[in-house]
């Protein structure tokens, strides 16, 4: 378990998206991240602890309740804190900066978000159900989910049904995304693709396990 958790990632914002010129000389969408620069708040150990992590700090807070000053002390008014486990906490410090400068053009990266909520929502829409028949008589079934019963076994609706409900808001991590440019200077992370969320919303990067 321990070559799990390689390195550690950054906490970002979604700026948006714009294109760039790729390689093949197309135009490429790239999404626009402001990645870090983050502060490490805490490094916590497999003795004290239980397990090897590192705490990390983004964003500037308007204010802080008494445990929160406790714990970051000096750091400052940190508004995100997100924990990282890491297999080797050795060469990591509280305090210690991080920026985007720990990936490169090239780097597969995870990227994880809370995605756009949608409300309520059919199940066309939520499922991508084909609907009911168009012909025949059906005037008024063109976007029903159908039955959602059982037979005799096991007489029942079954618990976890795919039906209408709340679509959307929900953390979802968009897997091996290519970082075209990581710019330190700017803390600017450009990476191929969409990622979760709307504007401004928070983002955790990290590098993926298969290279």
């Amino acid at each position: 378990m321990a070559d799990r958790y390689i390195m550690i990632g950054l906490i970002g914002k979604k700026i948006g998206m714009t294109q760039v010129v790729g390689e093949n000389g197309g135009l490429d969408a790239v999404t626009a991240i402001e990645a870090g620069p983050c502060i490490v708040t805490q490094v916590k150990t497999l003795a004290k602890e239980g397990y090897d992590a590192v705490q990390v700090g983004f964003g500037l807070a308007k204010r802080l309740n008494s445990p929160e000053k406790g714990h970051l002390g000096k750091l400052g008014l940190l508004k995100y804190l997100r924990e990282f486990r890491v297999s080797d906490v050795t060469s990591y410090q509280k305090g210690q900066p991080l920026d985007v400068g720990v990936f490169q053009a090239g780097d597969l990266v995870d990227i994880t978000g809370v995605s756009k909520g949608k409300g309520f929502a059919g199940a066309v829409k939520r499922h991508h159900f084909a609907g009911g028949p168009k012909t025949h008589g059906q005037s008024d079934r063109h976007r029903a989910p159908g039955s959602i019963g059982s037979t005799t076994t096991p007489g029942r609706v079954l618990k976890g049904l795919r039906m209408a409900g709340h679509m959307g808001q929900e953390q979802v991590t968009v897997h091996h995304l290519r970082v075209v440019t990581a710019d330190p200077a700017r803390s600017l992370l450009l990476v191929k693709g969409g990622v979760p969320g709307s504007r401004n919303s928070l983002l955790i990067i990290r590098k993926s396990r298969a290279q």
